[in-house]
């Protein structure tokens, strides 16, 4: 992390790629990432979250619309849902990009088999990885396969804002960032740097992944991103031998939870072998069995996805509520 005034960040830049250069030549260096940061006297205090967000983020070049799928909780599929929603849209003819924003734990070069190392025309501006048609970009692209970031939060978000502002992404007609668990550095900084036309919340059907959902809502409509409604992830499992069909974490708890909160609901995404099967392989269900039941739930839910972009997102966003 190199520390400048605020004033000379710019300037800087040739100096964190002359960095960037001079530690990939050091022997045993698999990857680097050198992020400026503003530092120094006379620095003004952060606005409030909800203050800073939405005025000073702007779009893509080339980008449409830009969705954050989200969930309060991890271990809840989101990572999976968003690979599987970000194919679906490209079943339908959309122009689609992913762009994984889990810093500290990437999945989406495994969840779609992505191997190798981004290239770059000119050294500074990196192009998408492309599979099935999706174009993807992830750190974990840029980092050893088993090698963590560990970092502190400054220099995690600005490796995200390098994601979000040095790749090529093109014309696109949507870009799905999968975020990470939780509501933290990250999302506000996605909400801060880009304008999301809204934001898909991903929980399993128990009342605790509910709760850290219901948090994920708050914390977008305080930034004032419109939320264009919430998918129940396995939520419910049918026996492949005999039929039986079981609700292993329960079932409706999403749907219920939309219908309080005002949000619509997306629809239901089953627990199956299959899903399981193709995220571990690289291979997604909507790739490899495109008419199974699984793989039409994930079309189901991108269909109104689509929907909501091209009729505008049904619930507005809640009044500016400024934290304190």
């Amino acid at each position: 992390m190199i520390e400048v005034a605020p004033a000379d960040v710019g300037r800087y830049a040739g100096v964190r790629d002359q960095a960037e250069a001079a530690v990939r030549r050091l022997s045993g260096v698999s990857g680097v990432t050198a992020v400026l940061t503003a530092h120094g006297e006379g620095a003004q205090a952060p606005k409030t979250p909800a203050a800073q967000a939405r005025p000073h983020s702007q779009g893509i070049p080339g980008v449409k619309a830009i969705i954050a799928v989200a969930s309060g909780k991890g271990g809840v599929g989101k990572s999976t849902v968003a690979v599987n929603l970000a194919l679906a849209l490209t079943r339908l003819g959309k122009r689609v990009g992913l762009m994984d924003a889990d810093i500290y734990g990437p999945s989406v070069p495994q969840l779609l088999g992505l191997t190798g190392r981004p290239q770059s025309k000119d050294g500074k501006i990196l192009e998408p990885m492309q599979r099935h048609g999706l174009k993807a970009m992830s750190i974990g692209l840029l980092l050893s396969r088993d090698a963590p970031a560990v970092w502190r939060g400054p220099v995690a978000t600005g490796a995200l804002n390098q994601l979000l502002t040095q790749v090529a992404w093109g014309e696109l007609d949507v870009l799905l960032i999968d975020m990470p668990p939780g509501t933290g550095d990250i999302h506000l900084s996605v909400a801060q740097r880009v304008a999301l036309a809204g934001a898909v919340i991903v929980s399993t059907p128990q009342d605790i992944a509910l709760l850290d959902a219901r948090r994920g809502i708050a914390m977008f409509r305080k930034v004032e991103v419109p939320i264009l409604g919430i998918v129940e992830n396995m939520s419910t499992y049918i026996c492949p031998n005999c039929g039986h069909e079981e609700h292993l974490f329960g079932h409706g708890g999403a749907r219920a939870t939309a219908a309080e909160l005002g949000t619509p609901f997306l629809g239901e995404i089953p627990l199956h072998l299959s899903i399981r099967e193709g995220s571990d392989e690289g291979t997604p269900v909507t790739i490899t069995a495109p008419d199974s039941p699984q793989a039409k739930a994930f079309m189901a839910v991108a269909e109104r996805v689509a929907a909501q972009l091209e009729a505008g997102p049904v619930n507005k966003p809640a009044p500016r509520i400024v934290f304190v």
